[in-house]
């Protein structure tokens, strides 16, 4: 079984997942954050790809991914340095990345590269879920590799439902309809939205990302979904923590997550 399945299964409740960009803070630091995630408790990682046009993305993580490619970071580059990666890291792994860079790599030459390194699954913001149904979903399918819709507060529910059906692993939920960033709350309007998503009784598990970076939103997105993934917040202690271990802290306290 897939191991985001597998967590699911086991843990259906307050899951927290990190995302933190390939190539930064420095080039090589790749396995290290994976690391310090997995020995910090956070359930599952999401190793984003960095672009130079990253639309979804804030002001924080657009740095960091800029930062990455002036680093060095590459498809390759990434694929090697999580080769021998499942020799000790044991939670899910999921690839955030935009169509570009993957289309140049090949999709199902990048689908073998993900199965072989041991990634679960795939975010890509910007395929169109048509596309995904007619020329992508084969190819995934054939290599087990989850691909991760997006939802909004503007997704109808005929769509959501659509969504439901063909995908697998879980349904990243959209706090907002606005980029990546930590907010310091979510509003009556977001926690509605979150309510409305739960009581659809979905088959696939929900996590609300876009906006998470403390207790409050943290705690308010988990009493409707079944947990949470940050960015923005993780990135930010990288940048400003003495080491990639105290950001894993520093984020864990923000959220006063156990």
């Amino acid at each position: 079984m897939n191991r985001i399945d597998n967590l699911f299964k086991s843990k259906p409740r307050n899951i927290l997942s990190v995302y933190f960009t390939a190539g930064f803070p420095a080039l090589g630091d790749t396995a290290r954050i994976l690391r310090a995630l997995q020995s910090g408790g956070v359930d599952m990682a999401e190793i984003g790809i960095p672009f130079s046009d990253p639309m979804a993305d804030g002001p924080v993580i657009q740095q960091s991914s800029g930062r990455a490619l002036l680093n060095g970071m590459s498809l390759r580059l990434l694929f090697d340095q999580l080769a021998d990666i499942r020799s000790e890291i044991r939670i899910p792994l999921v690839m955030m990345g935009y169509l570009n860079p993957i289309m140049q790599y090949g999709f199902e030459a990048f689908c073998r590269q993900c199965a072989s390194t041991g990634v679960d699954g795939l975010i890509i913001p910007d395929l169109p879920f048509a596309d995904y149904l007619a020329d992508y979903r084969p190819t995934a399918e054939r290599y087990g590799i989850r691909i991760i819709m997006l939802i909004t507060p503007e997704t109808s529910e005929e769509r959501i439902r659509l969504i439901d059906r063909h995908t697998g692993g879980f349904i990243y939920m959209v706090s907002s309809p606005s980029v990546t960033g930590a907010k310091s709350s979510f509003d009556a309007s977001a926690q509605s939205y979150f309510s409305r998503i739960a009581a659809m009784k979905l088959s696939n598990p929900c996590l609300v990302g876009f906006g998470v970076g403390n207790r409050a939103t943290s705690r308010a997105a988990c009493s409707h979904s079944a947990g949470v993934i940050v960015g923005s917040r993780f990135i930010h202690h990288l940048q400003s923590a003495p080491s990639i271990e105290e950001a894993v802290g520093r984020l864990l306290s923000d959220l006063e997550w156990k």
